[in-house]
C-alpha cells in the first residue's frame, strides 16, 4: 500500500464545506444545493446501469 503525502482531496473539500457558516437562509440554501448537485453528479458518474 502506498502512503499518501497529504489528506484525501475529497476529504479536504468536505472539511472546507463544513467550515463555512451560512450568512442567511438564502446562502444556506445555496450551500445545500451545491452539495445536492455534487452528489447527483457523483451518482451519475458512477452509474453502471446505463450504456455509455
Amino acid at each position: 500500500m502506498t502512503k499518501q503525502k497529504s489528506a484525501d482531496k475529497n476529504l479536504q473539500n468536505v472539511v472546507k464545506d463544513l467550515a463555512q457558516d451560512p450568512v442567511n437562509a438564502h446562502h444556506a440554501q445555496q450551500l445545500q444545493q451545491d452539495t445536492n448537485d455534487r452528489q447527483k453528479r457523483d451518482r451519475h458518474n458512477h452509474d453502471t446501469t446505463t450504456a455509455r
